[in-house]
């Protein structure tokens, strides 16, 4: 399995955000959180990906300031049963929180990740 984080996710209205209460977009200023915990994706033997090709999902999320994701969706589908395996394993990761001003805060990402099934 393979994660990288993508672009981060635009919020609408931005401009009536607080920083004690909102997630913000990365910006000047602003430090992306940083991915240092993953775990592998679990595949059911009836997985689609057990017969097919490499598959791509993009997870939205916000990371908190405590580095767990949270308000986990789907933004790039890889298949209902992908899906809900990814989302899982996803809600397992943790960030070194985004910050503002070297003080922790939430901020909106797109996670990608691509999974690679075995051989056959």
């Amino acid at each position: 399995m393979e994660s990288r984080l993508a672009a981060p996710a635009e919020l609408a209205g931005a401009g009536d955000r607080t920083a004690s209460t909102k997630a913000l977009r990365i910006s000047t200023g602003v430090v992306a959180p940083k991915l240092i915990h993953s775990t592998d994706v679990a595949l059911d033997n009836n997985s689609s990906l057990s017969y097919s090709g490499p598959r791509h999902v993009v997870v939205g999320m916000i990371v908190g300031k405590d580095g767990v994701p949270s308000d986990l969706h789907i933004v790039e589908s890889a298949g209902v049963l992908v899906d809900r395996n990814v989302l899982a394993a996803v809600s397992l990761y943790r960030f070194a929180p985004g910050t503002v001003s070297n003080q922790p805060t939430e901020v909106p990402l797109n996670l990608d990740i691509t999974l690679v099934g075995a051989a056959r």
